[in-house]
């Protein structure tokens, strides 16, 4: 059975892509937000099994929406989609609590990482 999936990132273009990634792989995709600050209201009302987060993004930014979702439901599980320099950025995505730090681009391994958790 797949989850319910609330997806984070400022471009269009790529929530579209991730939906698509998502729904091939049997999960609903709940809300999509464009900002850190979205992310945050969307993930109380909606209160999603799971939240791909982008880093950068303008207002709130992915870390802080993160560090906001966590302080809200410990349990949030949360894996951020970026192309920034994984290892940099990974350590520190894993530090704050999330599940898990993959490049948006790699579809097959963002549905091994849902699957997984």
């Amino acid at each position: 059975m797949g989850k319910k999936i609330l997806i984070v990132d400022d471009s269009t273009i790529m929530r579209r892509m991730i939906k698509t990634t998502l729904q091939t792989g049997q999960h609903e995709v709940v809300g999509e937000a464009k900002d850190g600050s979205a992310a945050v209201a969307l993930y109380k009302d909606l209160k999603p099994d799971l939240v791909t987060m982008d880093i950068t993004m303008r207002g709130m930014d992915g870390f802080a929406a993160a560090r906001e979702i966590l302080a809200y439901d410990s349990e949030a599980a949360i894996i951020f989609l970026s192309n920034l320099d994984e290892a940099e950025y990974a350590a520190n995505a894993l530090i704050l609590g999330a599940k898990g730090y993959l490049n948006k681009h790699r579809s097959r391994d963002i549905l091994e990482l849902i699957n997984q958790l």
